[in-house]
């Protein structure tokens, strides 16, 4: 017999939030879990690694379009890889836009940062650079 989990443990176990469980079984991304004659939610290892993998993509910082994209591919694991490789390459050249231009603000901001000395806001850089 397979281990039954009910959502209060799969949140503990998983560290998502019973109300992100219940709005990935919204989306699709969860099939809908058994229900006990009570109606609780009883979810199997499966959903627990599928959440698992829901939670990672989420760390990564994908979207659910792309994670429900992937867990359809990972759903076939005959298919082709290329879309996920695909997939994969462009959220990285994402990233590493995001991050030459946090880059950029951190520069600028390090600049004006070494401008300030003290003294009165009247002749305060960092002041004066927000309004330039």
């Amino acid at each position: 017999m397979t281990e039954k989990y009910r959502i209060g443990e799969v949140a503990t176990r998983t560290g998502c939030s019973p109300e992100s469980i219940r709005h990935y079984e919204k989306l699709g991304l969860l099939p809908h879990p058994q229900r006990s004659e009570q109606g609780y939610r009883y979810y199997d290892q499966a959903a627990l690694e599928r959440i698992g993998f829901i939670r990672h993509g989420r760390h990564l910082g994908l979207q659910l379009e792309a994670i429900r994209d992937l867990l359809e591919l990972s759903d076939n694991p005959d298919a082709d890889c290329t879309a996920a490789d695909e997939m994969a390459s462009h959220h990285l050249q994402q990233l590493e836009e995001r991050i030459a231009s946090l880059q950029a603000l951190a520069d600028e901001l390090r600049g004006v940062a070494h401008q300030c000395r003290g003294g009165k806001v009247a002749q305060c850089r960092i002041i004066q650079s927000l309004y330039d």
